[in-house]
């Protein structure tokens, strides 16, 4: 009997070290109870607490907290958020935040700017599961030997929705860095938030692809293939991926029942995709979009960084695109993240493309994209109608009477 005992206490020490965030922000209605403090620190590192990086948000509540001597002033996105209270040797607030997006916040401790983060992630109800709404399954995981990327060995999932009839062909939505969206527990929430919108039928039933990123042996060949201005990877998913998924799934075949969808370089690589074969992949969702030189070879090779010349410039595709991105994005040798989403935004309206971009204060996370895609998915899927086999996207009329983007310099004299 003792190793059951030892289990169960293992399993009991566990759970108090992270205790349920809903929990916490319940309990700190009452900051002074010994109660709350011990969940507190259950909840964040030391570090974080002293450095003012501990906060948690549970929809559009939130929490912060930080070890300090005298009462900090707290700003959540950058607006004063009320008194902080006294929780033994640390201050906490607290502060309602909007949800679908991320937010920022810091400290002020004797008139000096201190801790804080850029990713509070508040989620919308749909990232939480809900009674009633049927779950997808998840594939194992599968490994597909290319020949297209000579000696290239890439994972992929398959996620299928409880909806999905093997009578009748389902549309698709590829994701980049499938390995991060492949579990339900994760915190990007994706897969319960695919099930309650299907559920609520905001969006189709569609079969949903997760790719890992290959290797050739020990070589990670992430860059290459999202990077790279080329028709090479459209030709990967189409005549292998695809192909392979088929074989055991019912999928659509036409251009506009495909979406497809990536971050920082699996954006791009998105991008990529619908950009050299528009009549395959109609729908693309760009968050923190690397479109920059990461694989620009002066004179040699085209990067990613040409996009928003090359869409003024070259013939208009049939492309529906959601962007997002946040001001405090990368800034490298490479290029400027922020600037060239917001390019790539004024590109796609001068041209009259059926595009829509939002734009936050987060960095180079996944936050804001987790949290948004309540109203990314919806939107590239909207007007969706099994019977068709193509539309002809055109920009929404309200975007036509909108200004270009530009850009105030908000942090500099």
């Amino acid at each position: 009997m003792r190793p059951f005992f030892l289990t169960l206490i293992s399993a009991l020490v566990l759970f108090a070290q992270k205790p349920e965030p809903a929990a916490v922000l319940k309990m700190a209605a009452k900051p002074a109870s010994p109660e709350f403090q011990k969940n507190l620190e259950a909840s964040f590192t030391p570090q974080q607490l002293e450095k003012g990086e501990a906060s948690l948000a549970v929809g559009p509540d939130s929490l912060y907290a930080i070890k300090a001597a005298k009462p900090p002033q707290l700003f959540v996105d950058d607006q004063p958020a009320g008194a902080m209270k006294k929780a033994g040797a640390y201050y906490i607030g607290t502060a309602k935040i909007a949800p679908y997006t991320s937010h920022t916040y810091h400290y002020m401790i004797d008139g000096k700017r201190f801790g804080g983060r850029f990713d509070v992630i508040a989620f919308g109800p749909e990232a939480y599961e809900q009674a009633g709404v049927p779950q997808g399954k998840l594939s194992e995981k599968f490994t597909s030997n290319s020949k297209i990327y000579e000696g290239m060995a890439s994972e992929y999932w398959v996620y299928v929705p409880a909806q999905y009839n093997a009578a009748t062909p389902a549309p698709v939505m590829i994701w980049q860095d499938g390995q991060n969206y492949a579990n339900r527990a994760a915190n990007n929430r994706v897969l319960i938030q695919i099930d309650n919108l299907v559920h609520q039928k905001r969006i189709p039933a569609a079969i949903h692809i997760f790719i890992a990123p290959g290797k050739v042996g020990a070589k990670a060949m992430r860059s290459i293939l999202y990077d790279t201005y080329t028709d090479k990877y459209s030709h990967y998913l189409l005549e292998e991926i695809l192909a392979e998924v088929s074989s055991k799934w019912n999928l659509r075949k036409d251009g506009y029942s495909r979406a497809i969808a990536g971050e920082s370089s699996g954006a791009i690589c998105a991008f990529n995709a619908a950009w050299w074969r528009p009549e395959e992949f109609t729908r693309v969702y760009s968050r923190i979009g690397s479109y920059t030189s990461i694989q620009w070879k002066p004179g040699e090779l085209d990067g990613g960084n040409i996009y928003p010349f090359a869409i003024r410039k070259m013939p208009k595709r049939n492309i529906r695109a959601f962007l997002s991105d946040g001001s405090e994005d990368i800034e490298n040798n490479h290029g400027s993240w922020p600037l060239q989403n917001i390019q790539m935004a004024n590109s796609l309206k001068l041209r009259e493309y059926d595009f829509r971009f939002v734009f936050g204060t987060g960095a180079h996370s996944t936050a804001q994209g987790h949290a948004e895609i309540p109203i990314a998915l919806p939107w590239i899927w909207r007007g969706y109608d099994p019977a068709k086999t193509s539309e002809e996207f055109v920009m929404d009329p309200a975007e036509k009477e909108k200004p270009y983007f530009r850009v105030k310099a908000l942090n500099r004299n």
